[in-house]
Formats: C-alpha cells, sequence, structure tokens
C-alpha cells in the first residue's frame, strides 16, 4: 500500500514526505471527513466509478461537519485523476481526506484550517479474494451503531468511525471478517465500512437509509437490480431474519459485492454465493470494468 505521490493541497508530494503537524486537531478530535473511491481498468482506459457522486458526498460531509473546503469540485475531480495520472495506476483505490489542520487545540474547531489530501494506491479485494466467490463470515456485534441523533449518518466524519473500530476488532477477535451492528432499538443496520443487502422469497431487502450511510454502491445494486427485474426493498429487520435470509451481501466502495456464508453461526442458504448474489455480483462487476455501455455514465475516464 504505497504509490509515489500524495495531492495535498494543491501540490504533489513524494509519498514518504506527505506529513502533518502532530498537533494536528483531525488527530485528536476526528474532525475531518473523507471519502472511499475506486478507479478500474477498461478497454478505454483508467476511469474512475461514479466520480462526481462520491465528490458530491465529500462536500455534503464537509458541509455536515461545517468545513469549507477549499477548492470547488471540479477541483477535486481533476485533483483525482491528476494524482492517478502522476501515479501511473490502471486500477486503484482512492482515498480524498478533508480535515481541521493545526492552529490550536481545544474542542472548537473553527480556529483551525481546513487541509485536504487525496491519495491513491493499489488495493485489491477488500475482504480478500476468495471472499467474492465464497463468502465471509460475520458475527452481530455487541456494539450498537451510533444513535442516530448523536452523530450525522450522511456524512462520512473520521470519528465516526471508532464505532466500527471497536465492531471490527470484536469480530476479527471471534475469528471472523466483519461485524454486523444492529442500531439502539435493536434493528439490523450495516456492517463496519459496508452497506447490507439480503433475500428471501426472491426479492432484496435492504436496510432504510434513514439509519446508514448513503453508501453509493448500494445506490448502484438497488438500480442494477430493478433493471435486472428484481423488486428491492428498504426494511427494517431484527437479526433473526438476516438468520433465515437465502442470500445475503455487503456492498462498498472497499468491499465491492461480497457474499455473506455465515451469521452468528448460522448457514446463510447453502452456505456459500447464491445466484441472485452472483448475477449483480457479476454485472456490477462487468459495468465498472467498462463492458455495459449504457451505464458509461457512471464512469469517468481518467
Amino acid at each position: 500500500m504505497k504509490a509515489d505521490k500524495i495531492w495535498m493541497d494543491g501540490k504533489m508530494v513524494d509519498w514518504d514526505k506527505a506529513q502533518v503537524h502532530v498537533c494536528t486537531h483531525a488527530l485528536h478530535y476526528g474532525s475531518g471527513v473523507f471519502e472511499g473511491i475506486r478507479a478500474y481498468k477498461t478497454d478505454q482506459g483508467t476511469a474512475v466509478f461514479r466520480l462526481k457522486e462520491h465528490v458530491d458526498r465529500l462536500f455534503n460531509s464537509a458541509k455536515i461537519l461545517k468545513m469549507e473546503i477549499p477548492f470547488t469540485k471540479e477541483q477535486i475531480q481533476q485533483a483525482i485523476r491528476d494524482t492517478i495520472k502522476v501515479n501511473k495506476l490502471d486500477s486503484c483505490y482512492i482515498r480524498p481526506l478533508v480535515f481541521r489542520g493545526f492552529r490550536e487545540l481545544g474542542i472548537n474547531p473553527f480556529k483551525c484550517p481546513v487541509n485536504c489530501i487525496i491519495a491513491v494506491w493499489e488495493w485489491g479485494t477488500y475482504l480478500g479474494e476468495e471472499a467474492l466467490s465464497q463468502g465471509i463470515r460475520a458475527k452481530i456485534s455487541s456494539y450498537a451503531r451510533n444513535y442516530i441523533n448523536s452523530v450525522s449518518q450522511k456524512a462520512k466524519i473520521c470519528a465516526n468511525y471508532i464505532n466500527s473500530i471497536f465492531a471490527k476488532m470484536e469480530a476479527i477477535e471471534a475469528g471472523v471478517e466483519e461485524a454486523i451492528l444492529l442500531d439502539n432499538q435493536g434493528y439490523v443496520t450495516e456492517g463496519t465500512g459496508e452497506n447490507l443487502f439480503w433475500i428471501r422469497n426472491g426479492e432484496i431487502y435492504t436496510t432504510p437509509a434513514v439509519t446508514v450511510l448513503e453508501g453509493i454502491t448500494r445506490d448502484s445494486i438497488i438500480k442494477i437490480a430493478r433493471d435486472s427485474g428484481f423488486r428491492v426493498y428498504e426494511k427494517y429487520i431484527s437479526r433473526d431474519e438476516l438468520y433465515i435470509a437465502e442470500e445475503a451481501f455487503f456492498t462498498g466502495t472497499a468491499a465491492e459485492v461480497t457474499p455473506i456464508r455465515e451469521i452468528d453461526n448460522y448457514q446463510i442458504g447453502e452456505g456459500k454465493r447464491g445466484p441472485i448474489t452472483e448475477k449483480l455480483q457479476q454485472k456490477f462487476f462487468d459495468i465498472v470494468k467498462g463492458k455495459v455501455p449504457e451505464y458509461s455514465e457512471w464512469l469517468d475516464l481518467v
């Protein structure tokens, strides 16, 4: 996980020299927002998947955290393309980060400057190559998802992810790959960095966007599924409905479309990637690799 250059506040900086002060506000208080984006190799060249939507969400996250990004959306989009180019990557993961820098410490963030970076690097399958075909094991976390009115669920705020870190550590120490968090009323929400889908009676369900991050891969899969003739519903459920699902899968920029074969030691369906998950997964990968012309508007050629 290392490339040559990182874009920092308008300049390309050597990877090892991309540094911030140890008293950076975001380092102490989590006052930053970020995006996860992927670029894929296509026959037409490297293409960023849904670049505009990701940059829009980055700016919305910054607005919610009351940070004014000192660049336009168009400048950030171009900086992402330039950073991919300068690192000569055919496919990569992209991490824009907007954060409060150093001026003075204390909870009050307003006196600290707003800094921006864009890092790119080669990153394969988030949960492992086998996960895409065989599926992963998950557990319901003992940690509840952040209460809906305690933090913003619509912003990718750095500090929010401590909730996910606790759940992820618990899952790893339990010997499984991922955790699923419930809300404070016991309803299923999402994974530590992924949205969640499940299938019953041939119909596709996901948790309502009001309680989870509005995932761009989530939105893509909903559109792909409906275009493919499936019914997709948003639904609040308790954990035991997952146990009797025919299929289940995670979606996310890092996770892409990852099947779930087991939850809390309950086998899901046949204990492997199910047919509907496989169909959606294959269509998704064909789209991001530029093989489906009707979805070409989702690809931004570098």
